[in-house]
């Protein structure tokens, strides 16, 4: 793929969660916030069909199988907060969305502790076709204790394994999508009574250190086959498999420099992995105010400031680093929590977003909640967004404060001037991965590492004679 032009439009993500509470937590709590109504498939439906009809590229799920970390030694924060949970299955809701919509991608997360990868790859190609290929998976490996007790493990895999067997899993799910079925494979011939034609149905036989699958896949070739690929592994092992595998990469860089680096390192490792580097995409979390004036904007701002939870942003924030700082004060300062508690990097960030040299948890609480912000009117956060393309980005995934008013607000006041400045995709047609790829092909490129399958599997057993006859259980 050609390196995009400089002046190419924005794709625009709706980053949501079947949950209360995503990421800017205390904000169902809004009176004009439908964010609680998870449990209503209308309240779904609705805001996928809007965000098609709005110009939207995609409708991205997150999900969480097991609880976030502990506030002062208890998850009762959590679970009154309704901080990612309850927290419904996505995939669920995926088929019911697809009628609902025209263009829109539809993506889901879904973790390899979850699932077995033939189970996984049999549903998500079943959904590959009931949304005429507009499907995507972002593939995690949790980072939860509870999720892998959850599922019958006794603690956390240790991370680098998490990533091991991630990438078999992968292997694994890339073998049936893209090499148990030949294209030419589905006949449907009715005057020759053949449905398919078993010679080119193959197993895959893989047996390897986590995984034996026989196969084969049970799913005909979908409009994609394989889904179009998400992840956002941020540490160096999580960048090497996103390089290696992903076709979209979900980034928080705290600035357009920082993204910059990130990007060029991730395709960097991208084309030694003998891909091209621009088959991979880059999608910067946002949280966009807009209002029709700075003023307006920043009305805005201050009224969802008033509803924010910072012991929920730092319960997620510092849990996710392994620290409890639930019992102590929100005015306790940076400093005096000590080198152990692992947080006086942040320190510096904290301060120079507060002004002051010694900044408090809730500073940092809110430097952090702000830190992926913009404020002000259609023209100003155009502005921004315009640094951001120019440092690299493909896309803005969108943080929502409610549902579904952040994503309406963007719409009406925001959408209008990206189109003025070529910022937003006018053709929203085709599959997910032809959109993605500004009108290519919707299967994955020669390039990719699961192309190595196609064709690469000649066991034709359906096809063979049975030598044995089948026994009979006797009728009881």
């Amino acid at each position: 793929m050609p390196k995009p032009a400089q002046d190419r439009p924005l794709y625009f993500s709706a980053f949501v969660m079947n949950t209360p509470s995503h990421v800017i937590h205390g904000l169902w709590r809004d009176p004009q916030a439908d964010n609680h109504e998870i449990n209503s498939l209308k309240h779904w439906v609705d805001l996928a069909r809007f965000l098609d009809q709005a110009g939207y590229d995609q409708m991205f799920f997150a999900d969480v199988t097991g609880l976030r970390s502990p506030w002062n030694g208890s998850y009762r924060l959590v679970a009154e907060q309704g901080m990612q949970i309850p927290t419904n299955d996505p995939s669920v809701l995926i088929s019911a969305l697809a009628t609902a919509t025209q263009h829109l991608g539809l993506v889901y997360t879904s973790s390899i502790a979850q699932s077995l990868p033939f189970d996984f790859a049999r549903r998500i190609s079943s959904l590959d076709h009931y949304t005429d290929g507009r499907v995507g998976w972002n593939i995690v490996t949790s980072f939860s204790d509870n999720t892998y007790r959850n599922f019958g493990h006794d603690r956390l895999v240790e991370h680098d394994l998490r990533y091991e067997i991630a990438q078999e899993y992968v292997d694994v799910a890339y073998k049936l999508w893209e090499g148990s079925w030949d294209d030419d494979a589905l006949r449907a011939d009715k005057e020759a009574g053949v449905y398919a034609d078993p010679t080119k149905i193959h197993k895959i036989n893989h047996v390897g250190t986590h995984y034996s699958v026989e196969g084969p896949h049970f799913v005909t070739p979908s409009p994609q086959r394989t889904p179009v690929l998400f992840q956002a592994g941020a540490s160096p092992v999580g960048q090497r498999f996103s390089a290696r595998n992903a076709e979209g990469v979900f980034i928080s860089s705290p600035n357009p420099e920082s993204a910059r680096g990130l990007i060029g390192e991730t395709r960097a490792l991208a084309a030694e992995y003998g891909r091209d580097p621009y088959d991979v995409k880059f999608f910067q979390g946002l949280s966009l105010i807009v209002g029709r004036t700075s003023e307006e904007a920043r009305e805005k701002e201050a009224r969802m400031e008033e509803l924010v939870s910072l012991e929920g942003v730092l319960c997620h924030i510092l849990g996710d680093a392994g620290v409890d700082a639930g019992a102590l004060p929100l005015d306790t300062r940076l400093s005096d929590l000590g080198e152990v508690q692992g947080v006086q990097g942040w320190a510096r960030f904290a301060g120079e977003a507060a002004g002051t040299t010694d900044p408090t948890i809730a500073d940092l609480g809110r430097a952090f909640e702000r830190s992926s912000r913009i404020v002000g009117s259609p023209e100003e956060v155009a502005d921004k967004l315009e640094e951001w393309r120019d440092a690299g980005i493909d896309g803005v995934n969108v943080f929502h404060a409610v549902r579904p008013g952040t994503f309406s607000d963007i719409a009406e006041n925001l959408f209008p001037e990206l189109r003025k400045r070529g910022l937003l995709t006018v053709d929203k047609s085709g599959t997910l991965r032809h959109k993605l790829s500004g009108g290519g092909a919707d299967r994955l490129p020669a390039t990719h590492p699961a192309a190595q399958y196609r064709g690469a599997f000649t066991d034709t057993s359906l096809a063979d004679e049975i030598s044995q006859p089948l026994s009979v259980p006797a009728r009881v």
